[in-house]
């Protein structure tokens, strides 16, 4: 199958599980992971009209994204990775979202980095749901104390959470969590699901997936 084609089903697969739990599809933004793509490899899914991409890594996506952006207006491009501190300027002259925001020292830089380079980012707090000691993301106790630090002193715009759930466990219920977490903290975005499990996240309220290898192929 080819990209274009893979793209397609994934929208058409989204737009079903949208409308399975009385949503309409256009509820629902397909941010395409294009990490360890090059720019020969994103070209054909931005000509087919997909503007919304994903990157794990600030310098990878130095490497290709700026020549894009500039061919092609109205990209926005989100940080889905972990975050450096010592990367933080770089990411905000770059990306357009960071959606993993996970503790007090980069909520602060990324701050401070805004106010200076006088850019205005979208950001997500990365929750851990699955308490996963590897794994990014703050404790799920401790989301609404951070997101209003974040909103009340940093006057950091979160707009929503972000969770990968454990590979091994049925995501349902981190999504659920993600979900009622994001109501008591009175955010409306909702970033979960990934190629295996969108239409569940999709199901579960996600505002936006996040899908790699079942557009672009295996890494």
């Amino acid at each position: 199958m080819e990209i274009e084609a893979r793209l397609e089903d994934v929208r058409q697969r989204i737009a079903r599980a949208a409308e399975k739990s009385g949503r309409r599809p256009g509820d629902v933004a397909l941010v395409a992971v294009s990490k360890t793509f090059d720019a020969e490899a994103i070209q054909p899914v931005i000509d087919a009209g997909q503007r919304v991409f994903g990157e794990n890594r600030v310098q990878e996506a130095q490497g290709k994204w700026p020549a894009l952006k500039e061919k092609t207006p109205g990209i926005e491009l989100h940080l889905i990775g972990p975050l450096q501190s010592n990367k933080a300027a770089d990411a905000v002259a770059l990306f357009d979202v960071v959606q993993s925001v996970d503790r007090e020292k980069i909520a602060r830089v990324l701050a401070e980095e805004c106010e200076k380079q006088a850019r205005s980012l979208r950001f997500y707090v990365q929750v851990n749901t699955g308490l996963e000691p590897q794994k990014a993301g703050i404790d799920p106790r401790e989301t609404l104390a951070f997101v209003t630090l974040c909103r009340d002193e940093l006057k950091l715009p979160i707009e929503g959470l972000m969770c990968i759930p454990p590979a091994e466990e049925n995501p349902g219920p981190h999504f659920a969590l993600l979900a009622k977490l994001a109501r008591e903290c009175g955010l409306k975005k909702l970033s979960m699901g990934m190629s295996g499990d969108f239409e569940t996240a999709v199901e579960f309220g996600a505002t936006s997936v996040r899908v790699g290898s079942a557009i672009f192929g295996a890494r």
